[in-house]
């Protein structure tokens, strides 16, 4: 699968675990930044990890901040994303199957490298169920960045 991940200072260790862990299990990885430790603004990473989804880079996206809720919600500012910020195994594949989830964030200094492995290994294993009320769902919040200017 095509991944695009991005993170800012405070992700940027977990970042490159994460990066090297997916490349290993044959995914292509799209690196958005940031490239170093160097102190950046995470929505700038939410914004390029937005921009490689909707111009068809990659299929999911992983953003990661210090605590993964600025990042959260910046990427939800961006029309058809749907970030969840995740840091147990089931929201990571439940906000895939029930709420077509396309980027998972999580938090650099909240969970370790092991988990955040976990977590994308069960966030790219899941597929949105097309239940009959999860699309219903999605198109209620598809409505919603239409009435407020998002779509």
């Amino acid at each position: 699968m095509r991944v695009v991940i991005g993170a800012d200072h405070a992700g940027f260790e977990l970042k490159q675990n994460l990066s090297d862990f997916l490349h290993k299990r044959g995914h292509h990885v799209v690196d958005v930044g940031t490239y170093t430790p160097e102190a950046v603004d995470y929505p700038d990473y939410a914004e390029a990890v937005g921009k490689a989804l909707h111009e068809g880079q990659a299929e999911r996206g992983v953003l990661i901040c210090g605590s993964g809720v600025g990042a959260s919600v910046a990427a939800n500012k961006i029309p058809g994303i749907r970030a969840g910020l995740c840091h147990d195994t089931y929201s990571a594949h439940q906000g895939v199957e029930h709420d077509s989830m396309n980027v998972l964030v999580m938090g650099g200094r909240v969970i370790g490298s092991a988990l955040a492995q976990e977590l994308v290994q069960a966030y790219l294993s899941a597929r949105f169920t097309g239940a009959e009320r999860h699309r219903r769902r999605l198109g209620k919040l598809q409505a919603l960045e239409m009435r407020y200017g998002k779509g």
